[in-house]
């Protein structure tokens, strides 16, 4: 289930980063000065978690910025719990995290190190969601996102400074690492290594003796169950949308501001010639002046090219202004003056000598008012609804941080609310499963569920410069699981599951036994007394069954990490039975004549290795700085999020 937050934080080097970066932006839901919202601060705001020189890190940022990761992994991971998020050790890895940040930065700081603002203004340039349908940064954008996300720059500038600093940082700690042979071969071997076994399920199914739960029964397990049928979240959207047609009629241009627009443009809508071209390109005059002596005794510019074991080159629809700025004015101009068919040259541009032939002359004639009066209409609508649209949202903004409710923007600004049922932060409906989520509500989701309900209304672009939402969350369900009586067949099926799942545990270990003193799996499965799928014999090499990096099912793996010839049981997972896993045995792999796979090898470990540097000089900066750590922050803040989030999310 935290596969998911693993992967964002499986190693010192990428766990900054992908803290800086989660999210629809950088760093859009962890923040340090992100507030509370959903969990509210329960700890005291001044007591220190951490404190490295002038830096300290307090519980409220701790419990924040933990609260942030969870809520962004959930996003992921609907199904996801606050109570595994934090059993999984998610709370100490992002406090450990935040410790070494602010470490790295105070020794930063004593050793005159200095992230410059150009620099970030690099960073953010780069990231997607900032840029435009073109690739470009767009201001509009990044204001957006940043109000949506409820971050300041100065905030998100200071974070992306202290990626940039540790990975400045920490990276050459890893460069140049060497590992050798001797302690890299025993690794590789290891891929190579081969193993069969005979596995045997005993399925919970397999027992048909189980009676029917008893009232009392069912409600025991279901009560000590309840995280296993617990809904998520579920929220109302309200949101009211705000298109750019809404300024179709005021945004219609007056005839002034038609003739005004084609009279500044005039230049493009006037007459235009563009002209192709042969081109040769020679490094001395004299060579030029041969080939021209050869067309004009009548063979082609490409044949005489040729001849010289040279080619030419085509430019089409070229304007006169393209061609100087490739070549040199005085070649545009002559070529611009040459008829179809002629010869120019040779004369002197910027890379040679230059030869050119005119192949097609195109003429487009000027265009009148009345011609091009449509487009020009269209042009001067759109810019004017997006300025519209751009002075009507700000006002709604300005209305928000005034003071002013969702409900009052709403109405004062004639506005259509509208109001989703009850929905996960996935966007499903738990009651009606064919339900499917509106276009428009869609990009409302993440925001609305990273919101508190009493949180200021946000302005969500839906088609950024056309189409936006104010919205805020509705009424809220916490996460909890259903009434019993609406499940009820489902908990009374898992709850024979279950104690069948009990039984299958206690027959897998009697096969075990019985195998164990000598007898053979299969045997000992007939001999069972229950009808029971046949062992099946399954093996391969490491390399072969991890290929890809995909992980094998739980009860192949384990073939490698048993003795040959042991036997032992495995729970299959989810109450549906147990394994009986026999090792037969094990032929062992030798990679001494494999160079790629030691390599690769080489190349994993040295990476491993540089990683274990970077935490040693961690370690160690943070001794010389003698950095303070609040023993009880973490468990501080587990308790904290446990107890304010009593529901189960």
């Amino acid at each position: 289930m935290l596969s998911v937050f693993r992967r964002f934080i499986r190693s010192k080097f990428g766990a900054f980063a992908a803290l800086i970066f989660l999210g629809i932006i950088a760093a859009a839901f962890i923040m340090g000065d992100i507030t509370s919202g959903k969990f509210g601060s329960s700890l005291g705001g001044g007591e220190t978690a951490a404190k490295a020189g002038g830096s300290r890190l307090t519980m409220t940022e701790l419990q924040d910025r933990v609260q942030r990761v969870f809520e962004n992994a959930r996003r992921s991971n609907p199904g996801l719990q606050i109570g595994d998020f934090l059993a999984q050790g998610g709370a100490a890895q992002v406090y450990d995290q935040l410790v070494a940040s602010m470490t790295l930065k105070e020794y930063a700081s004593d050793q005159k190190v200095h992230i410059s603002k150009r620099l970030v203004d690099a960073q953010i340039a780069q990231i997607p969601a900032f840029q435009d349908a073109a690739g470009n940064f767009s201001q509009e954008n990044f204001r957006q996102l940043l109000l949506r996300e409820r971050i300041t720059e100065q905030a998100l500038r200071d974070d992306i400074s202290r990626e940039i600093l540790e990975r400045q940082m920490l990276a050459p700690l890893g460069l140049g690492v060497k590992l050798t042979d001797s302690m890299v071969l025993p690794y590789a071997s290891l891929l190579l290594e081969a193993r069969q076994g005979t596995i045997a399920l005993v399925p919970a199914t397999a027992f048909k003796d189980i009676a029917d739960p008893t009232d009392a029964q069912l409600g025991d397990f279901y009560r000590k169950n309840a995280a296993r049928y617990t809904i998520p979240e579920q929220r109302r959207i309200r949101y009211a949308v705000i298109d750019a047609e809404r300024f179709a009629q005021a945004a219609q241009p007056t005839d002034a501001e038609i003739a005004g627009y084609y009279n500044q443009n005039k230049a493009a809508y006037a007459a235009k010639e563009s002209r192709s071209f042969e081109q040769l390109i020679l490094p001395t005059e004299a060579g030029a002046k041969a080939i021209a002596d050869q067309v004009k005794g009548g063979k082609s510019l490409a044949g005489a090219a040729q001849s010289a074991g040279l080619s030419v080159s085509e430019l089409k629809d070229q304007s006169r202004e393209a061609l100087a700025s490739a070549a040199s004015a005085a070649v545009a101009n002559a070529g611009f003056a040459a008829k179809q068919g002629e010869l120019v040259g040779p004369l002197r541009g910027s890379l040679g000598w230059v030869l050119l032939r005119v192949t097609t002359v195109s003429t487009t004639p000027a265009r009148a008012l009345a011609a091009v009066r449509d487009e020009i209409v269209t042009t001067l609508r759109a810019q004017k609804e997006k300025r519209l649209l751009n002075d009507f949202t700000g006002k709604i903004e300005d209305q928000i941080a005034n003071g002013g409710s969702f409900e009052e923007v709403v109405k004062d600004n004639g506005l259509k609310l509208e109001t989703t049922p009850f929905l996960v932060s996935s966007g499903k409906q738990v009651e009606d499963v064919a339900y499917q989520v509106p276009a428009d509500v869609k990009p409302l989701l993440a925001p609305v569920f990273g919101m508190s309900q009493d949180d200021d209304a946000q302005l969500v672009p839906i088609v950024a410069d056309k189409r936006y939402a104010l919205t805020a969350p509705g009424d809220i369900q916490a996460a909890a699981p259903p009434p019993l009586a609406k499940v009820k067949p489902l908990v009374a099926m898992q709850y024979k599951l279950a104690q069948g799942n009990e039984k299958a545990k206690a027959l897998a270990e009697q096969i075990r036994a019985k195998v164990a003193k000598g007898m053979k799996l299969d045997e000992a499965v007939a001999a069972a007394g229950v009808a029971l799928p046949k062992p099946q014999v399954v093996g391969g090499r490491r390399a072969d069954i991890m290929r890809d990096g995909q992980r094998p099912p739980a009860e192949v793996a384990m073939l490698f990490t048993m003795a040959t010839n042991s036997v032992k049981t495995l729970p299959a997972g989810q109450d549906r039975g147990y394994f009986v896993v026999q090792l037969n045995g094990i032929k062992r792999g030798d990679a001494g004549s494999d160079k790629a796979l030691v390599n690769q090898v080489r190349d994993q470990l040295s990476e491993v290795v540089g990683q274990e540097y970077g935490q040693q000089f961690e370690r160690a900066v943070e001794k010389e700085l003698g950095v303070r750590r609040n023993a009880n922050a973490v468990a501080g803040v587990q308790r904290a999020l446990a107890n304010a989030n009593s529901g189960g999310q």
